[in-house]
């Protein structure tokens, strides 16, 4: 485009480049070095993993399972360097289970790969009811084994940073200390001899929990409260 200047010269300057868009442009280039998930990224010939055992109650499972998840590390030795679930391996004695262990093996291993959001994977394996009904294990009632599989890759999860853990707040905590303690010395006081399983003596007239399904709810100060996790009926 030619412009036509009608006045007299008396100086000039070099327009540079906005510095705005310069910023953006290296942002996006960092941003571009950055390896994400995604379903084409190779296998490494090494991963991190780790090993969790699940021991079902006798009439559930003669034999424990060993659930194996291997993370690759991303963007190694940089500011971006995080952990990513790269697959999953479930073993077991129990030959019972073991068609669905290993299709549900290798569609989460697929999940995994793709990349993205994952969390949603132990919203939908909790959510499985087994018909014959669930179980109690350590105090918890779980709805099947499949969601006991969730509770394992919800722990794993938190562990490497991609879920928030459940743990109460501190001043829950604090809370949840007193009234057990308070809850012993009623126990001690009436001579009320504890479960041959090693829990608490008061955990036998505890109800469970529907936040944290753990048996663990009792009467403290008019208030039906949580031990476990601090849930109260009254905020």
């Amino acid at each position: 485009m030619s412009m036509k200047i009608s006045g007299k010269i008396v100086g000039y300057n070099v327009r540079k480049p906005d510095e705005s868009a310069a910023e953006a442009a290296t942002a996006a280039s960092k941003t571009a070095d950055v390896i994400q998930m995604h379903e084409t990224l190779e296998r490494p010939q090494r991963l991190v993993g780790s090993t969790y055992k699940l021991k079902t109650p006798e009439h559930v499972s003669a034999h424990a399972m060993y659930i194996t998840i291997n993370d690759i590390v991303l963007n190694e030795g940089t500011e971006h360097e995080h952990r990513r679930p790269f697959e999953v391996f479930i073993n077991s004695k129990n030959l019972e289970h073991y068609q669905w262990i290993v299709a549900l093996t290798l569609i989460m291993s697929a999940v995994f790969r793709k990349g993205g959001d994952i969390t949603f994977l132990v919203d939908e394996l909790q959510s499985v009811f087994d018909p014959r009904g669930g179980y109690w294990n350590k105090g918890k009632y779980v709805p099947s084994i499949i969601a006991e599989i969730g509770d394992v890759i919800e722990r794993h999860l938190i562990s490497i940073g991609m879920l928030k853990g459940n743990e109460p707040e501190e001043h829950q905590q604090a809370l949840i200390d007193a009234k057990k303690a308070e809850l012993a010395e009623e126990n001690s006081a009436t001579n009320s001899a504890a479960p041959p399983d090693g829990t608490e003596a008061w955990m036998a007239t505890a109800t469970t929990c529907g936040k944290c399904h753990h048996k663990a709810v009792v009467l403290r100060d008019g208030c039906q409260t949580c031990m476990n996790c601090g849930d109260s009926k009254c905020g």
